[in-house]
């Protein structure tokens, strides 16, 4: 099974960007992660990416480690 951030259409997936910095977007299974300023936008379940600057999640540094490093 793949995650939300794979089901995502290929054309709107290469077209979204972080809402704060404008700048690209790492796939983080079920979220869009942006590692300049560690923070995650979760994609609800029906697979839609909520991109609101005040829904972002912050990202602590264990996980900034583990997202970043594949």
């Amino acid at each position: 099974m793949s995650s939300r951030a794979q089901s995502l259409d290929p054309i709107v997936r290469d077209r979204l960007v972080c809402p704060q910095d404008h700048g690209p977007l790492l796939d983080a299974g079920d979220e869009l992660y942006n590692p300049r300023l560690r923070v995650a936008y979760r994609i609800d379940a029906d697979g839609i990416p909520v991109m609101l600057a005040t829904e972002a999640r912050a990202v602590d540094d264990e996980e900034h480690q583990r997202l970043t490093s594949a």
